[in-house]
């Protein structure tokens, strides 16, 4: 074939054709300063956005677990604190008949040294629940406070500072670290 033919030749497989390229064909363009600093530019922004998107990801995160480990806390504490609540509350009635066990030794002259040996045990007795966080309420002056006594009854108060007061205490309440576990029975005047 000559020269001059090459051009007419027409290849069964057009991948076999013969390839001459020129760069006069494929200008390559390089872009400018300009369009590549617009574009570093872009594409800066685009990271700075997902940099901020993730760190608030994180942050919320963070917060989030550091709220659950500050519940889960106290939870625990809390369940810690109230895990005797049951035991001390069977063992009111015990500090009552104690206390009533000793007005009546008072009331019967009962001898010194019998006593001695009751308010020694008694003693021994509360300042084990006192130290497990256990606090008897004082009511009897005060005023009546349905968050803390239950009133049985009322009576004529005996002086007029004393209305709407408590006048009597029936059966004492009590607070386990600061909760109440019992109401106090008061008589209220009126």
């Amino acid at each position: 074939m000559s020269e001059e033919n090459i051009d007419d030749v027409t290849f069964e497989n057009q991948d076999e054709a013969p390839v001459e390229s020129t760069e006069e064909e494929k200008p390559q363009v390089k872009p400018d300063k300009k369009t590549r600093k617009l574009k570093a530019e872009k594409k800066l922004d685009e990271l700075g956005v997902q940099y901020k998107d993730l760190n608030d990801k994180y942050l919320r995160l963070y917060s989030e677990f550091d709220n659950y480990r500050k519940r889960t806390n106290k939870e625990r504490l809390d369940i810690l604190k109230s895990a005797s609540a049951e035991v001390i509350t069977d063992l009111l009635p015990v500090i009552d008949d104690f206390d009533r066990g000793l007005k009546a030794m008072d009331d019967h002259d009962v001898d010194e040294e019998t006593k001695k040996g009751q308010e020694l045990i008694y003693n021994k007795f509360f300042s084990l629940l006192t130290q497990k966080g256990l606090e008897p309420m004082n009511s009897i002056g005060k005023d009546f406070d349905t968050d803390y006594h239950e009133a049985i009854t009322n009576i004529p108060a005996p002086s007029d500072d004393m209305v709407g007061k408590v006048v009597d205490v029936i059966e004492k309440g009590y607070l386990l670290n600061g909760k109440i576990i019992r109401f106090a029975k008061v008589v209220v005047g009126s």
